[in-house]
Protein backbone atom coordinates (compact mmCIF):
# COMPACT_ATOMS: atom_id res chain seq x y z
CA UNK A 1 0.00 0.00 0.00
CA UNK A 2 1.38 3.38 -0.96
CA UNK A 3 1.18 6.67 0.94
CA UNK A 4 -1.65 8.96 -0.14
CA UNK A 5 -0.56 12.22 -1.71
CA UNK A 6 -3.20 14.87 -2.32
CA UNK A 7 -3.31 16.71 -5.61
CA UNK A 8 -4.27 20.39 -5.76
CA UNK A 9 -7.45 19.62 -7.74
CA UNK A 10 -8.66 17.16 -5.07
CA UNK A 11 -8.39 19.59 -2.14
CA UNK A 12 -11.66 20.84 -0.68
CA UNK A 13 -11.26 24.21 1.03
CA UNK A 14 -13.68 25.35 3.74
CA UNK A 15 -14.21 28.77 5.27
CA UNK A 16 -13.81 29.07 9.04
CA UNK A 17 -14.82 32.03 11.22
CA UNK A 18 -12.98 32.64 14.51
CA UNK A 19 -13.83 35.26 17.14
CA UNK A 20 -10.53 36.29 18.75
CA UNK A 21 -12.00 38.31 21.62
CA UNK A 22 -10.38 37.26 24.89
CA UNK A 23 -8.31 34.43 23.35
CA UNK A 24 -4.58 34.05 24.11
CA UNK A 25 -2.48 35.21 21.15
CA UNK A 26 -0.03 32.31 20.80
CA UNK A 27 -2.65 29.58 21.21
CA UNK A 28 -4.89 31.23 18.62
CA UNK A 29 -1.98 31.73 16.21
CA UNK A 30 -0.92 28.08 16.40
CA UNK A 31 -4.48 26.92 15.74
CA UNK A 32 -4.80 29.29 12.76
CA UNK A 33 -1.42 28.18 11.35
CA UNK A 34 -2.50 24.54 11.62
CA UNK A 35 -5.77 25.28 9.78
CA UNK A 36 -4.01 27.30 7.05
CA UNK A 37 -1.56 24.46 6.37
CA UNK A 38 -4.24 21.77 6.49
CA UNK A 39 -2.58 19.67 9.18
CA UNK A 40 -5.99 19.00 10.78
CA UNK A 41 -7.05 16.97 7.73
CA UNK A 42 -6.26 13.29 7.23
CA UNK A 43 -5.30 14.08 3.62
CA UNK A 44 -2.52 16.51 4.63
CA UNK A 45 0.29 16.68 2.10
CA UNK A 46 3.27 18.92 2.98
CA UNK A 47 3.92 20.28 -0.52
CA UNK A 48 0.25 21.00 -1.43
CA UNK A 49 -1.91 23.88 -0.23
CA UNK A 50 -4.63 21.81 1.42
CA UNK A 51 -5.57 24.23 4.21
CA UNK A 52 -8.76 26.17 4.76
CA UNK A 53 -9.62 29.86 4.50
CA UNK A 54 -9.66 31.45 7.96
CA UNK A 55 -11.55 34.63 8.87
CA UNK A 56 -10.68 36.21 12.22
CA UNK A 57 -12.84 38.96 13.70
CA UNK A 58 -12.03 41.08 16.78
CA UNK A 59 -8.31 40.57 16.15
CA UNK A 60 -7.60 43.70 18.18
CA UNK A 61 -9.00 42.06 21.33
CA UNK A 62 -6.51 39.18 21.62
CA UNK A 63 -4.91 38.71 25.04
CA UNK A 64 -1.19 38.56 25.75
CA UNK A 65 -0.33 36.75 28.97
CA UNK A 66 2.13 37.99 31.58
CA UNK A 67 3.85 41.29 30.83
CA UNK A 68 4.03 40.68 27.07
CA UNK A 69 1.52 43.44 26.33
CA UNK A 70 4.09 46.02 27.49
CA UNK A 71 7.38 44.12 27.14
CA UNK A 72 7.14 42.18 23.86
CA UNK A 73 9.12 44.01 21.19
CA UNK A 74 8.86 43.64 17.42
CA UNK A 75 12.03 44.50 15.48
CA UNK A 76 12.62 45.27 11.82
CA UNK A 77 15.44 46.78 9.81
CA UNK A 78 15.08 49.52 7.23
CA UNK A 79 18.06 48.32 5.21
CA UNK A 80 20.13 51.41 5.98
CA UNK A 81 23.11 51.44 8.38
CA UNK A 82 21.85 51.80 11.93
CA UNK A 83 18.30 51.27 10.70
CA UNK A 84 17.07 48.87 13.37
CA UNK A 85 13.57 49.82 14.50
CA UNK A 86 11.43 48.49 17.32
CA UNK A 87 7.85 48.75 18.49
CA UNK A 88 6.12 47.15 21.48
CA UNK A 89 3.01 45.01 21.20
CA UNK A 90 1.10 47.69 23.13
CA UNK A 91 1.90 50.36 20.51
CA UNK A 92 0.85 48.07 17.67
CA UNK A 93 -2.42 46.95 19.29
CA UNK A 94 -3.35 50.51 20.26
CA UNK A 95 -2.23 51.80 16.85
CA UNK A 96 -3.74 51.95 13.39
CA UNK A 97 -3.41 48.25 12.43
CA UNK A 98 -3.90 46.14 15.60
CA UNK A 99 -4.45 42.94 13.61
CA UNK A 100 -0.76 42.89 12.62
CA UNK A 101 0.22 41.35 15.97
CA UNK A 102 -1.83 38.25 15.17
CA UNK A 103 -0.68 38.28 11.54
CA UNK A 104 3.00 38.24 12.57
CA UNK A 105 2.37 35.47 15.11
CA UNK A 106 0.74 33.27 12.46
CA UNK A 107 3.34 34.11 9.79
CA UNK A 108 6.19 33.13 12.09
CA UNK A 109 4.55 29.76 12.81
CA UNK A 110 4.47 28.78 9.13
CA UNK A 111 7.52 27.44 7.28
CA UNK A 112 9.19 30.05 5.10
CA UNK A 113 8.75 29.77 1.34
CA UNK A 114 6.38 30.26 -1.57
CA UNK A 115 3.77 27.83 -0.21
CA UNK A 116 3.53 29.64 3.14
CA UNK A 117 3.17 32.98 1.38
CA UNK A 118 0.30 31.51 -0.65
CA UNK A 119 -1.32 30.10 2.49
CA UNK A 120 -1.09 33.48 4.24
CA UNK A 121 -3.31 34.95 1.53
CA UNK A 122 -6.09 32.67 2.86
CA UNK A 123 -6.01 34.43 6.25
CA UNK A 124 -8.43 37.34 6.57
CA UNK A 125 -7.98 39.47 9.70
CA UNK A 126 -10.41 42.15 10.87
CA UNK A 127 -10.04 44.39 13.92
CA UNK A 128 -13.80 44.83 14.28
CA UNK A 129 -16.68 42.41 14.67
CA UNK A 130 -17.84 42.52 11.02
CA UNK A 131 -16.40 40.93 7.87
CA UNK A 132 -17.34 41.01 4.15
CA UNK A 133 -17.25 37.21 3.63
CA UNK A 134 -20.87 36.30 4.40
CA UNK A 135 -21.33 34.92 0.87
CA UNK A 136 -18.81 32.14 1.61
CA UNK A 137 -20.96 30.91 4.53
CA UNK A 138 -18.10 30.37 7.01
CA UNK A 139 -18.57 27.89 9.84
CA UNK A 140 -17.84 29.29 13.28
CA UNK A 141 -15.08 27.70 15.36
CA UNK A 142 -15.26 28.40 19.11
CA UNK A 143 -11.61 28.49 20.18
CA UNK A 144 -12.47 29.36 23.78
CA UNK A 145 -14.30 26.07 24.34
CA UNK A 146 -11.47 23.89 22.96
CA UNK A 147 -9.24 24.35 26.03
CA UNK A 148 -9.65 26.35 29.23
CA UNK A 149 -6.13 27.76 28.76
CA UNK A 150 -7.18 29.42 25.48
CA UNK A 151 -9.03 32.13 27.42
CA UNK A 152 -6.85 34.91 28.81
CA UNK A 153 -7.50 36.56 32.12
Amino acid sequence: MSTYSAKPAEVEKKWILIDAEGVVLGRLASLIAMRLRGKHKPTFTPHVDCGDHVIVVNADKVVLTGNKYNDKVYYWHTGHPGGIKERTARKIIEGRFPERVLEKAVLRMLPRGPLARKQMTHLKLYAGASHPHDAQQPTALDVKSLNRKNVGA
